[in-house]
This record gives C-alpha cells, structure tokens and sequence, in this order.
C-alpha cells in the first residue's frame, strides 16, 4: 500500500488543504446523521435498490471516518488520498442523478445549478489526491511503468 509520496515533510498548504477537506467531510458526515438527514434522502437516486436512509447513514459514517482520516493519520496519507478520491467517484452518480431526476436539495433548486456541481466534483477528486500526496506517487508510479 502507498506510503507518503515521498520521506520529506509535506508542505504546508498541502497540509492546510487536506486538513479543510477532512473538515468538509466532517461536516458533511455530520449533516448526514443529523439536520440534513432528509435533504441527503432526496439525492439518493431511485435506482438504488437499499432504503435511502441506510445509504445517507452508511455514507454518512464513511464521511467522518474519511474526514477524520485526513486529519489524523500520517504514515498512510497516500492511500487515505486514494479512498477519498475513490468515493468522490463512487457518489458521482448520486449527483448525476440528482441533475437527471431534477431533485432540489441543499438550494439546488433549478437544472443549471444542479450541473454546475457536477462540475466540482473533479475538483474535490484533485484536492483528495493533491492534498495527501498521492498525485505526486501516481506520477512517480506512471513514470515507472
């Protein structure tokens, strides 16, 4: 499993960076288990075939484990990089379907809005990686195919 990217000491907006997203998540991952539990249950697609309350708790959790993850755990920051990245991924096409489906949640009330977001979700895929040092062990890795 993938260490550091490499034995120096991270620099400091890396570290500011990952320490704001795992707050991000931290707060999602509250809202989840909390006062946003019903709007988190509108954006959970029909085709799921799970309750959609067991899907905002599960991925709720993952949320604050992931958070809290970033923040804390050091030895391993790479691989935490890859698995935040991995789920901002793997909860895209929620977000799809929320455009598709025309659900309104969190004051994204209309199809534009709903789009633009989609066009973030990249972004918070970058931040995971970039943040913990896996963007620079993915090119290293590359380079050595």
């Amino acid at each position: 499993m993938p260490r550091r990217a490499d034995s120096s000491r991270p620099d400091s907006g890396r570290t500011v960076a990952r320490w704001a997203l795992g707050g991000v998540l931290l707060v999602a991952g509250a809202g989840h288990l909390t006062a946003q539990r019903q709007e988190f249950q509108a954006q959970v697609p029909d085709w799921i075939p799970v309750d959609d309350d067991v899907v905002v708790v599960v991925s709720g959790v993952a949320e604050l484990f992931l958070g809290a993850a970033l923040i804390l755990v050091r030895r391993q920051r790479v691989a935490v990089g890859l698995v935040v990245a991995g789920f901002f991924v793997a909860v895209f096409p929620g977000n799809v379907a929320q455009w598709r489906e025309g659900t309104d949640a969190f004051g994204l009330d209309s199809d534009t809005k709903r789009f633009v977001r989609l066009l973030f979700q990249p972004l918070l895929v970058v931040w995971a990686l970039w943040s913990t040092g896996a963007t620079t062990w993915l090119a290293r890795r590359w380079r050595a195919r």
